[in-house]
């Protein structure tokens, strides 16, 4: 590994090779990252500075969700934006090792947080007495702590052969940031053993986690159905939300790792999807249809006008 011929950098094709698309992308992805700095950085505010909702737990996972979105996004987005002005669009290696690293990291991170957020759920519809109790802090802060643990057991599991493989020959990327299965195949080994153990730890993980929270919702709506319609009706409305985000997200990771295909283009798409859209929309989803949320950032613009008109 310590050979001259030793790549030190590694060349992104990016999206589009054509001058006019990159300038539309350019805006789109610039717009698209400001909506999701100003989006979660709200979420993360409102929870922290309105008392109800720090103390409301489903409030709590969701400023730890917004959290890693923002991470998340920074990870990949700014990259992208500055090198549709470069002719020539490279990462070192160890930058690229980097982004596949958090991006594993937060990924992992962020699939365990979305099944807390379902058995958050469930608690709260089926056993609404108990939710207080149940969902305790000492609960919450043990449970970000293991998305947190999780994720970062994903990412060594990953990186641990990473790391060590010898990239000696071709070096071009054909996406907008490094993703694990197009580094790989890059490397001058033969990959075949870790591709499988790839579509294991990432692809089987991400469709696990995704058959388990809709098991969750199906099973959320069976009882609540069986008590009531009408709380079936309030549980659909509180539940869209969630189902949302979990098909945005899962369904696109589930396509990049346990569904190989040759497509580049379907890469590409997928990749910006969970990497841009899915972060862009959870603020969306979560707060601009969310009453609570709504009247939260009224009780701030209150507090905001009172402080002024007697100071």
């Amino acid at each position: 590994m310590k050979n001259n011929s030793m790549q030190d950098e590694f060349i992104l094709l990016g999206l589009t090779s054509s001058w006019e698309l990159e300038i539309f992308f350019f805006v789109m992805f610039f717009l698209a990252y400001t909506s999701i700095l100003t989006g979660n950085c709200l979420i993360i505010f409102m929870v922290t500075f309105d008392s109800r909702l720090y103390s409301t737990p489903m409030y709590f996972l969701l400023a730890n969700l917004s959290f890693l979105d923002i991470i998340f996004s920074t990870v990949t987005v700014p990259k992208m934006i500055t090198d549709f002005f470069r002719e020539k669009k490279t990462i070192s290696f160890w930058g690229c090792m980097a982004q596949i690293f958090l991006a594993h990291l937060l990924g992992g991170s962020e699939m365990t947080l979305l099944i807390v957020m379902a058995v958050d759920r469930y608690v709260a519809i089926c056993k609404p007495l108990h939710y207080r109790t149940i969902m305790n802090h000492r609960i919450l802060v043990g449970s970000v702590l293991l998305s947190w643990t999780v994720g970062l057991v994903h990412t060594i599991s990953q990186m641990a052969f990473m790391v060590s493989l010898p990239f000696c020959g071709p070096n071009v990327i054909d996406d907008a940031f490094c993703d694990l299965p197009l580094v790989l195949k890059l490397a001058c080994t033969d990959t075949y053993v870790l591709e499988l153990l790839v579509v294991a730890f990432s692809g089987l993980l991400s469709l696990i986690s995704f058959i388990l929270l809709l098991v969750s919702y199906i099973v959320i709506l069976v009882t609540v159905w069986h008590r009531s319609s009408r709380g079936l009706s309030k549980a659909m409305s509180t539940l869209s939300a969630h189902i949302t985000v979990v098909i945005l997200f899962f369904g696109s990771l589930i396509l990049i790792y346990a569904w190989p295909h040759t497509n580049d283009s379907l890469d590409k798409f997928f990749s910006v999807f969970y990497s841009v859209i899915t972060p862009l929309l959870n603020p969306i989803i979560y707060s601009l249809r969310n009453q609570e949320m709504k009247a939260a950032m009224i009780r701030l613009r209150n507090r905001q006008i009172f402080s002024k008109t007697h100071f």
